[in-house]
C-alpha cells in the first residue's frame, strides 16, 4: 500500500515559478468539472460547487484505493474563467464571470467508476450541487504558466507578465484562462496565496 503525491507524478503541471513564465505542456487527463457563473466572492452557486467538489474527490480516491490498494494525496482546487464580452473579465465585472472549477485525477480513474461513485456520494453527503459535477478529459496542451504569489484581486500585473511572455514566444493566447489553487484561503494569509496561472497557446 502506498500513498502517491500526485503533485509530484504531475509536477511541471503543479509547480512553477514566480516572476519567471515557462512553457509546458499538458496532456489530456481526466477532472471533476462544474460549470457555473457569476461573482465568485458572494455566490451561493460558486460556493456550492466547491463545496461539491471536495467530497466527490474524495469518494473517487476511496474507490481508487479499494481497488488498487494505493492511496493518493488529493489534487488542488482550479478554475477556467470566461466571459461572453471578454472585457468584463479584464475589467473584473465579476457579475459577468462563467467559470468551470475541477479537480484533477489520476489517470486511473475513467467513466464507468465516476458514474458509480458521484450519484452514491451525492446522496450520501448531501450535495446540493452533486448532480451538476461531470467527468471529463481535458486536454490542454501547449500553455504558458507563471506563479503568482499574493491576493486573488493583484493578479493583473502577473497576467499581464504572463500575456507579455506569450507574444515575445511568437505566440498567441487560445483556449481559457486557467487557474490552480495552491494554497487555501480560509487558512492562509492573502499575502502568501500561491496560484499558478495557466494560459493554453498557439502559433
Amino acid at each position: 500500500m502506498a500513498t502517491i503525491d500526485l503533485k509530484k507524478v504531475y509536477k511541471d503541471q503543479y509547480a512553477a515559478r514566480a516572476g519567471q513564465p515557462a512553457l509546458v505542456t499538458v496532456p489530456a487527463r481526466p477532472f471533476l468539472m462544474i460549470d457555473g457563473e457569476g461573482n465568485p466572492n458572494v455566490s451561493a452557486e460558486y460556493a456550492d460547487a466547491v463545496a461539491a467538489l471536495y467530497p466527490l474527490a474524495y469518494g473517487i480516491r476511496a474507490a481508487i484505493k479499494k481497488e488498487t490498494g494505493d492511496g493518493y494525496t488529493v489534487l488542488p482546487l482550479e478554475g477556467l474563467w470566461w466571459s461572453d464580452d471578454m472585457d468584463a473579465f479584464a475589467d473584473n465585472r465579476h457579475d459577468d464571470w462563467k467559470w468551470t472549477m475541477m479537480i484533477g485525477l489520476p489517470e486511473v480513474a475513467d467513466a464507468a467508476m465516476a458514474a458509480e461513485v458521484l450519484p452514491e456520494v451525492t446522496r450520501k453527503k448531501g450535495l446540493s450541487a452533486g448532480d451538476r459535477v461531470r467527468f471529463e478529459v481535458y486536454d490542454e496542451g501547449l500553455a504558458a504558466q507563471i506563479m503568482h504569489i499574493g491576493p486573488y484581486a493583484a493578479e493583473a500585473l502577473t497576467i499581464a507578465a504572463l500575456h507579455e511572455f506569450i507574444s515575445a514566444q511568437g505566440m498567441e493566447r487560445r483556449g481559457l484562462h486557467h487557474e490552480i489553487y495552491l494554497g487555501d484561503p480560509r487558512k492562509a494569509d492573502p499575502a502568501k496565496l500561491k496560484t499558478i496561472i495557466r494560459q493554453p497557446v498557439g502559433t
